[in-house]
């Protein structure tokens, strides 16, 4: 399956560079890993999210803390418990998203840059050339 995901994306980057003029495009990578892990912003959101879930969960253990369910209660409950999980969590990896997507969009124009790709550590793609972004991106998501 990971090889699968490389060659589409060696084939994306290659038919880009042939669409935008043998060798004139400037690719670049982002290890999205390590924005994740060192970002600011990211960090802060990602505290945000934790407090929310955390929120949740006491709420969640109060309002069932000694009550008698039913096993279908209980499932249902436990549903509706995670599905709140669940959005929380999906709220903020968009909202992380966004501002990763507007900021690689920024420093893609600020250096002129066609093509920018998530080359991490442990999913590598790009092995030589191609200019590394993730510092800028780092540093844009304060």
């Amino acid at each position: 399956m990971n090889f699968i995901k490389k060659l589409a994306a060696v084939a994306l980057v290659a038919s880009s560079l042939i669409i935008s003029g043998c060798g004139e495009g400037q690719i670049a990578s982002v290890d999205v890993s390590k924005v994740m892990t060192e970002a600011p912003r990211v960090k802060k959101l990602m505290e945000e999210a934790q407090t929310k879930i955390t929120a949740e969960q006491q709420k969640f253990e109060q309002e069932n803390s000694g009550k008698e369910l039913s096993d279908e209660e209980a499932f249902k409950a436990q549903m509706d418990f995670q599905r709140k999980l669940e959005s929380i969590n999906q709220a903020y990896a968009a909202q992380i998203k966004s501002r990763m997507d507007v900021v690689i969009e920024e420093i893609s124009r600020e250096k002129n840059i066609d093509v920018v790709i998530n080359n991490s550590s442990e999913q590598k793609i790009l092995f030589k050339g191609g200019i590394d972004v993730t510092q800028d991106v780092i540093n844009k998501m304060q």
